[in-house]
This record gives C-alpha cells, structure tokens and sequence, in this order.
C-alpha cells in the first residue's frame, strides 16, 4: 500500500511510504531537499546568465520553480502561475501544473505547462526524486529494461557539459552504484533505448522500485558523497554546455510551445 505526503514549497513530495516503509530521503541530512521540480532550466546556465527574448536574464541551478509556493488546486495537484517574481527571471507568462497520482503500487508524478502568453515560449524540465539507498556497501545496481550498445554518457565540468563524453560505466547492461560513482557529480545519460531502470540489491536480488521514464530524453543519478540516497532523475533537457553561446531558445533539446498549447510528460515509480 503506498501512502504520499507533499507540500505546496516546490510542489515537493516529502514522504512515500509502501507498506509503512519509507522510501523517500528524509531531507534533513547531507541535502536539503527530497523530490525537487526542476523549471525553467534543468542543471546550471553558463555564468548563471542567458539570453531571453534580447535580454540577459540571471537563473540559478535548476531555476526558480522548487523555491517557490504552489496553489493547492486539490490535495496532490498544485499549479505555479507565472507572477512579477518569475518575470524577472524568465520573461515567459506560463502555469505549472504537477499532479501526483496512486493506483496500486504505482506513483505517478505528471507535469503539465501551458502557455498563457501571446507568443512561443521555451522551458526546461525535469524531476530530482531523492530514494533511500545506503549504496556505500555496493550491493545496489540500476539495471536498464533494454540493451544500451547506443548509451552516452555526458560529462560534467564545473557544472556545465562538457565537450568530452565522460567514460562508459555500464557493465553487463548494469551500472553498479559505488562510493566513487558520483565523485564527478552527476551520471548523464543519453541515447537511451531503455524507458525503464529497476534499482535492485544484487546480493539478495530485491527490486526496490522501477522507475518508467518515457518521453524523456534524459537520465541523471545522483548522490551526495557518503549520504544514504540515491536520485534517480528525468530530464527534458541539460545544462549548459562549456562553450554555449548563452541563447536560451537555443539550447539543446529545449522545449518550444506555441501560444495556448499545452505539455505533458510524467514519470512514474513502481515499488
């Protein structure tokens, strides 16, 4: 039986239990957040600054949208509607919507942006759930539902993506999480055939979740050094790259939607 609990802050999920366990990392310790919305920009902008409609606009890590409050339109669905805050920032008049939904042992998280501007507007997105996992023992492994020949893995340099491809640590259609793995921040991934990746114990063969991202392009893990958590994150888009040309419309994979269009993805969590 799974039972959510989340906040209007960042529209966060703050617990998930299954079956009285809890799944979701705690925030308090080695990180402060647990399942962050990352909008408008996904990672880190070059110099913190790009280039919006001629303008030069400043956003942090992973922009605005998981520091601000949400409405509560009803108990798991909250919306973020653009305001004079978000202008400042990204000059783009837009409502965030992120529902969260259970049926069985299923979560799903489902984002829906509409443009309520008069033109074309651009966004980046992505989620950042935070699953409890003590990998310090090496007994867990991200397992892919298909076979990864074509997988790329991007490599990260002060923040940014870097020109070099960082090296393929895939083994036996596996990554095996290690103390060391995310010495180098984040683990990137494209050119995924894969819509899922089951995290398991390999020593007791026990499935902890499996986690479905279809129609992302992307997808990152992450952990703290030492800290007990893995994340385990879908991505419209990245970072920067080191030499960007700082254009915002421009970057890679960035999600164009005409005026009174709406879009839609959602990830969803097994356990």
């Amino acid at each position: 039986m799974l039972k959510i609990k989340t906040k209007k802050q960042g529209a966060e999920l703050t617990s998930i239990q299954c079956n009285g366990k809890e799944m979701l990392f705690d925030g308090k310790t080695f990180w402060n957040r647990q399942s962050p919305i990352l909008f408008p920009i996904v990672g880190r902008i070059k110099d913190s600054k790009t280039e919006i409609e001629g303008q030069i606009y400043e956003m942090s890590q992973h922009g605005f949208a998981r520091d601000m409050e949400f409405n509560q339109i009803e108990e798991n669905h909250y919306v973020l509607t653009y305001n004079e805050e978000t202008l400042k920032k990204y000059p783009y008049k837009f409502e965030l919507h992120v529902i969260y939904e259970i049926i069985g042992d299923t979560l799903t998280v489902t984002y829906k942006v509409k443009n309520i501007d008069d033109k074309i507007i651009y966004f980046g997105l992505g989620g950042h759930p935070a699953f409890n996992c003590d990998y310090s023992n090496g007994e867990y492994e991200i397992v892919f539902s298909e076979n990864e020949d074509k997988i790329v893995f991007l490599k990260l340099k002060n923040g940014l993506i870097d020109t070099e491809k960082a090296q393929n640590i895939l083994q036996d259609n596996k990554i095996y999480l290690k103390e060391d793995t995310f010495d180098n921040d984040a683990v990137i991934m494209k050119n995924l055939k894969s819509n899922k990746v089951i995290l398991q114990n390999h020593e007791t063969n026990q499935k902890i979740l499996e986690f479905d991202f279809t129609g992302f392009p992307y997808l990152a893990l992450w952990s703290k050094k030492g800290a007990p958590f893995v994340c385990i994150e879908p991505w419209q888009n990245t970072a920067d790259k080191i030499d960007s040309v700082q254009i915002y419309k421009d970057k890679e994979n960035i999600i164009e939607l005409p005026k009174d269009k709406k879009f839609e993805c959602k990830y969803s969590i097994k356990f």
